[in-house]
C-alpha cells in the first residue's frame, strides 16, 4: 500500500443498534456481520482512496451510541474533520435523535467540518419509518450531506465516504493555496456540501 499523502479523521456516530460498525466494517473491509455486538467505547480502521492522483487514507472511528458512553466518546471527536451521522431507516427515533449527535458533534469539532447525514439500511423497504423527504429537509437546514446506504449489499456505502473525504481534501487544497498568499486569511466558518439522493434501489430485503 503506497504512503498516504493526507490523512482524515472521520467519525460515525449515532444511536446504538442503527449499523454505524458495519457501516465502517464495509468500507474498510468489504466485510459485514450480521450478528454484530454493539461497540463498547470506540473502534477504529483505515481505508486509502485515490483521488487527483493523490492517495488519502481515512482514519474512520466508530464510537458507540449508548448513552453511557457519551462521556467516553466526546473526546473522539476532538481533531475529527469529518463525521457521517448515521440513523436506521427503519427507526423514526434514530432519526430524530440526529439532531442532538449533530449538537455534540459541532460542539466537539472545528466549525468547518463536514459532514453528511446517512440513512442506513435502505434494503429494508418494507419496514421504513422515515421518508426520503424529511431526511433531506432536516440534512439541508443543518448544511448537511445527505445519502442512503445499507451496509448489507454495500449500496453507497463507498459512495458516501469518498463524498466526505473529497470534499475534505478539496477544502484543505484551498486553504492550502490561500495561506500561501494570506497566511492570515481564516478558515471559511461552514462547508457546504450538495446533498445526495440515494440510488435508486432494487434487490430484496435484509437487516443493515
Amino acid at each position: 500500500m503506497p504512503r498516504a499523502e493526507y490523512m482524515f479523521k472521520v467519525v460515525i456516530i449515532g444511536d446504538a443498534g442503527v449499523g454505524k460498525s458495519n457501516i465502517m466494517s464495509r468500507f474498510c473491509k468489504d466485510e459485514f456481520t450480521k450478528d454484530n455486538k454493539s461497540t463498547i467505547g470506540v473502534d477504529f480502521a483505515t481505508r486509502q482512496i485515490e483521488h487527483d492522483g493523490k492517495n488519502i487514507e481515512a482514519q474512520v472511528w466508530d464510537t458507540a451510541g449508548q448513552e453511557r458512553f457519551k462521556a467516553v466518546t466526546a473526546s473522539y471527536f476532538r481533531g475529527a474533520i469529518g463525521a457521517l451521522i448515521i440513523y436506521d431507516v427503519t427507526n423514526r427515533a434514530s432519526f430524530q435523535n440526529c439532531e442532538r449527535w449533530l449538537r455534540d458533534l459541532r460542539q466537539h469539532t472545528d466549525p468547518s467540518l463536514v459532514a453528511m447525514l446517512v440513512g442506513n439500511k435502505c434494503d429494508l423497504k418494507h419496514r421504513r419509518q422515515v421518508d426520503v423527504e424529511d431526511a433531506k429537509d432536516f440534512a439541508e437546514d443543518n448544511n448537511l450531506a445527505f445519502i442512503e446506504t445499507s451496509a448489507l449489499d454495500a449500496t453507497n456505502i463507498d459512495l458516501a465516504f469518498e463524498t466526505v473525504l473529497i470534499e475534505i481534501y478539496r477544502i484543505v487544497r484551498k486553504n492550502l493555496a490561500a495561506n500561501k498568499y494570506n497566511p492570515d486569511r481564516p478558515a471559511p466558518s461552514m462547508i457546504g456540501v450538495t446533498p445526495i439522493m440515494p440510488h435508486k434501489q432494487t434487490g430484496g430485503g435484509g437487516c443493515c
